[in-house]
């Protein structure tokens, strides 16, 4: 139920639908179990109005990206609200769109792509972009929550706990990193501890891409409260108000430049019994849903994007792959950059496959045919795009988050959908009809979408 609620969620993705009615049915069904997706629900949403956009666009025989730029959700009012009537607010759709536009020098690509596919009949190229609008919390209220243990001990050194799993996409990376900006202190100073629930307990799961939204604001509130405890000691020490003190290099400072050393305040706070442990706790505010009516603000912000992605298909052989990408996303002010360029590198790669290459197949039994590595192919690095140029969009502090940042996790990965509407574009380069276009889209699709080529030569047809 809740990956069926998050697809009827992302239904509109970036698209303002004044007269729309979802509804979603969850079916027991014959094949083999199937989990949640990168994106719980969002992508196969997601896919499904992109495709309505893309079949609006040929049949007006308009340029697709203005079809997309008409509809966006813009403005303030009713212009701006959701389906499930949320508000988009933080719009940054057509700054995105607009930037990325002119970034990756769609309009004169456009004309060189035609003039290319125009010279070659059994080769096509295809251009498109797409936008990203993804919701950000778990739909289910109560796991947004989150816990954490800060513990200084009297040399000045410092462990973090929280109730995030590290899993490989840097977690514990982003958490060390604001440990470091609240304390003001070095990471070799700071010791990030493995996690358990004998430090953190009632953990939320670590997923809706809200890892370090919820843990890194709850290790916030840790480092926050010990701060309050240890300003005064410097204040007294430095002839300041306790307001007026900063941490930053080792040290707490006054305004005008003087200094004491972050483990002498901590030496000083162990003789004067002062508390240097403290359970931080979050919970995301202004959250409302209401099941009954489906209506109501189950995101505490959305995460934008957009992705510009080149093809090429082999019309003998329905084989493509991907020229170029040019990707423009919004983090906010990132917790880390690297951390942050590989999230939307690796989840773009992902949602190619997913839509390009990633086929299931049952025998007449029910049997699952792609049930291993060596029938259900995944995207390796061969297919990730031969100019990839992926940008963080500038100027984009989110109010009311961890330092001002947005998840990365999950959104990235519904940016590869211009990868399917790329290989429309090429299938109408070869004079086909592309509006009923399967996913995934493989090669043996694309061929046979194209049907056969024939070329002229001096000995005859050729097909």
């Amino acid at each position: 139920q809740p990956v069926n609620d998050r697809g009827l969620f992302h239904l509109d993705n970036a698209y303002y639908i004044p007269h729309v009615k979802f509804r979603g049915q969850v079916c027991k069904t014959n094949t083999t179990s199937h989990t949640a997706f990168r994106g719980f629900g969002g992508p196969q949403g997601m896919v499904v109005i992109e495709d309505i956009l893309g079949r609006i666009a040929q049949a007006l025989n308009l340029p697709p990206e203005v079809v997309r730029q008409r509809n966006f959700y813009h403005g303030e009012g009713e212009t701006n609200t959701t389906h499930y009537g949320e508000a988009v607010e933080g719009n940054r759709l057509e700054r995105i769109w607009s930037e990325l536009l002119t970034s990756s020098d769609f309009a004169q690509r456009r004309q060189t792509i035609a003039q290319w596919n125009s010279a070659l009949p059994h080769k096509k190229r295809g251009l498109a972009i797409t936008p990203v609008k993804f919701g950000i919390s778990f739909t289910l209220k109560h796991y947004n929550q989150a816990g954490a243990l800060v513990l200084i001990y009297a040399d000045g050194s410092v462990q973090v706990n929280h109730g995030g799993t590290e899993m490989g996409q840097g977690l514990h990376t982003k958490i060390l990193g604001v440990a470091m900006r609240e304390l003001g202190l070095p990471a070799d100073r700071i010791r990030l501890m493995r996690t358990r629930t004998d430090k953190v307990p009632n953990t939320s799961a670590t997923a809706a891409s809200s890892g370090s939204d919820l843990n890194g604001m709850a290790v916030a509130d840790a480092c926050q409260q010990l701060r309050a405890r240890l300003a005064p000691l410097a204040a007294v020490q430095l002839n300041c108000t306790q307001a007026d003190i900063t941490f930053a290099d080792a040290k707490l400072m006054a305004p005008n430049g003087t200094s004491v050393p972050f483990k002498d305040i901590i030496a000083k706070a162990y003789t004067e019994r002062i508390q240097l442990s403290a359970a931080g706790f979050y919970v995301t505010p202004d959250l409302q849903w209401d099941w009954q009516v489906g209506r109501g603000k189950p995101f505490h912000y959305y995460a934008f994007g957009a992705a510009v992605s080149e093809v090429e298909i082999d019309g003998f052989t329905g084989m493509n792959h991907l020229r170029r990408v040019d990707i423009l996303h919004d983090v906010g002010d990132s917790l880390n950059p690297g951390i942050d360029r590989g999230q939307i590198e690796g989840g773009f790669v992902q949602g190619a496959g997913w839509l390009t290459c990633e086929e299931l197949k049952w025998n007449p039994d029910g049997k699952l045919l792609t049930h291993s590595a060596s029938t259900y192919t995944i995207p390796t690095i061969s297919d990730a795009p031969l100019d990839f140029r992926v940008s963080l969009l500038k100027q984009s502090t989110q109010p009311g988050t961890i330092h001002g940042s947005k998840a990365v996790g999950e959104p990235p990965l519904m940016l590869a959908i211009s990868v399917r509407e790329a290989l429309r574009d090429a299938l109408q380069a070869f004079g086909r009809a592309a509006a009923d276009i399967p996913s995934p889209l493989t090669p043996e699709a694309l061929k046979q979408k194209i049907g056969p080529i024939r070329l002229t030569s001096p000995r005859g047809p050729i097909s």
